[in-house]
């Protein structure tokens, strides 16, 4: 009884902790899981190149779904991942996506379950394991859906999806930064913001979205605005990604390269990339 799966990573249009409206969009990065189940009881995980990471996030996938749609196995499963953890590119989310995949996989049991209802899983798992603040129904809808997803996070409801082909640019400073860490008083304080953030994102004009949020929770977050400015007159969006510290912006490829050369001056890892619109998959 093994199974595995891969989800996308995803970007940021709209920070939740604000309003718990969120949109984010799917990348051409990817985390892969591997479930080995057995009839023994208990659930072990691990991370690759991370022995010492928190695993109660994946673990707890496996639990929901097997107590679901099997009899409560325990197993082992295992990630990997091109996406860096803590970086505010939905690494958990798109962990959380493959394992429950890779469990259903496993259990033979893929067709049982719409991906939307599945993604919710792997939502209420990360609220268990007390790896989010907002339940991040937009960064695991968009990793599992692919495309741009603009969701409810308080209802876990999809209020749209849509597809984008943009060539996407990712600064990933070496700092790391933990959602569940952020300053969530302080990200509501620009609620309005946010507002005008979800009516953007809903009459589909993603780029200026990401601008406008972005703008907004570096001021609350405290990071710079400077890789913004950078990026704003050659690009159709940019952000920061989550509560950071990394920032991505969307646009053409030609343009993105002129942003790159700006932002590979700063420390950390600047790379290129595409929209995903297929969504998480197994394998």
């Amino acid at each position: 009884m093994e199974g595995r799966a891969q989800a996308p990573a995803a970007g940021t249009v709209l920070n939740a902790l604000a309003t718990g409206t969120g949109s984010a969009f799917a990348i051409d990065a990817y985390t892969t899981a591997t479930v080995e189940l057995r009839s023994d009881e208990g659930v072990d995980g691990e991370i690759a190149d991370a022995p010492d990471a928190d695993t109660r996030l994946i673990e707890r996938c496996v639990e929901l779904v097997t107590d679901r749609f099997g009899d409560g196995q325990g197993g082992l499963v295992s990630t990997e991942s091109e996406v860096p953890m803590a970086s505010g590119l939905k690494s958990s989310s798109a962990a959380a996506n493959a394992t429950v995949l890779a469990t259903l996989s496993a259990l033979g049991a893929a067709d049982e379950i719409s991906r939307e209802d599945a993604c919710r899983i792997g939502v209420q798992a990360a609220r268990d394991a007390g790896v989010t603040v907002t339940g991040a129904f937009d960064d695991a809808s968009a990793s599992m859906l692919g495309g741009v997803t603009v969701t409810d996070n308080d209802e876990d409801e999809l209020l749209a999806r849509e597809e984008r082909d943009w060539d996407v640019l990712v600064w990933t400073p070496p700092e790391r930064s933990f959602s569940a860490d952020a300053d969530v008083d302080r990200c509501r304080q620009i609620a309005p913001m946010a507002d005008l953030v979800a009516d953007l994102a809903l009459d589909g004009d993603f780029g200026r979205a990401m601008t406008v949020n972005g703008l907004a929770f570096c001021a609350a977050l405290d990071f710079p605005t400077d890789p913004l400015v950078e990026a704003m007159p050659l690009v159709e969006g940019v952000s920061l990604s989550g509560t950071g510290p990394s920032f991505t912006a969307v646009g053409e490829h030609s343009a993105l390269e002129q942003v790159a050369e700006r932002w590979r001056e700063r420390d950390g890892n600047t790379w290129l990339t595409t929209t995903q619109t297929d969504g998480a998959r197994t394998r």
